[in-house]
């Protein structure tokens, strides 16, 4: 049987979601308590790869298991007693055989925290900036990732892809009396592309690049012409989708 588990992760702790050699990873900590409910080595196949240091609210996995007296809110209720405390599950649901977390999701939706003022309850969770942004210039600048395709020039150097090709469906920001924050939805996401993004439309609102400038940077497809990416601190995975017929057994 195959069930799809719904979790959320503070990535203080951990070298992203990806299982590596002399590394934390959450993959590893899930896998391991899940091996333990069903008593059988249990392999852990996520969504898509986090960075160092960055957080998930929303994330799935799928795993597959002969233990066949699986009880959704028993095993949730016992993964989160194995758990370190920065990793909750929320969820566990069966899931039709061929259904996969990482290769079926449509979409991924990632947001970015920058708090305006210092607060010690959010420096680990939020980047700091307490410059004046120019918002407006910001999402103008935003909506240019709309009509992108090649993000070669958001993406970190050497990575392992076949394509830097993307589809950006959502990109703008909001800001409050405390925060800006920054939401973006693609189909698929390069290895350091948001804080690389986030780094250059900061360089926007700071009045240091242009819209032509931010056009020009994508044009010239070096990464190098881009801003310098943000703290993984204040990156977050907000959601994921997924085909109604997933669901169905």
């Amino acid at each position: 049987m195959r069930y799809f588990i719904q979790l959320s992760y503070n990535g203080t702790n951990y070298h992203g979601w990806q299982e590596q050699q002399n590394a934390r990873s959450v993959q590893e900590e899930v896998g391991k308590a899940l091996s333990v409910i069903t008593r059988e080595k249990t392999e852990v196949v996520g969504a898509g790869r986090t960075d160092t240091g960055v957080h998930a609210r929303y994330y799935m996995a799928h795993f597959d298991t002969a233990h066949l007296n699986i009880s959704a809110e028993i095993t949730v209720f016992k993964l989160n007693c194995l758990l370190p405390h920065d990793i909750a599950v929320q969820k566990i649901f069966p899931v039709r055989p061929d259904a996969h977390a990482r290769f079926d999701a449509t979409y991924r939706e990632y947001q970015y925290y920058i708090s305006r003022h210092k607060d010690p309850f959010t420096f680990e969770f939020a980047e700091r900036e307490s410059r004046t942004l120019n918002v407006s210039l910001m999402n103008e600048a935003a909506q240019i990732l709309l009509e992108t395709v090649d993000f070669t020039s958001f993406s970190k150097l050497g990575s392992d892809v076949k394509t830097n090709n993307c589809l950006v469906s959502k990109a703008f920001w909001e800001e409050s009396s405390d925060q800006f924050i920054f939401t973006i939805r693609a189909d698929r996401f390069l290895r350091n592309m948001v804080r690389a993004i986030v780094g250059t439309l900061l360089e926007v609102g700071l009045g240091k690049m242009t819209i032509s400038d931010f056009h020009s940077v994508i044009a010239r497809k070096n990464r190098c012409d881009a801003g310098a990416s943000v703290a993984a601190k204040g990156l977050y995975l907000v959601d994921i989708g997924y085909p109604d017929g997933i669901y169905e057994l």
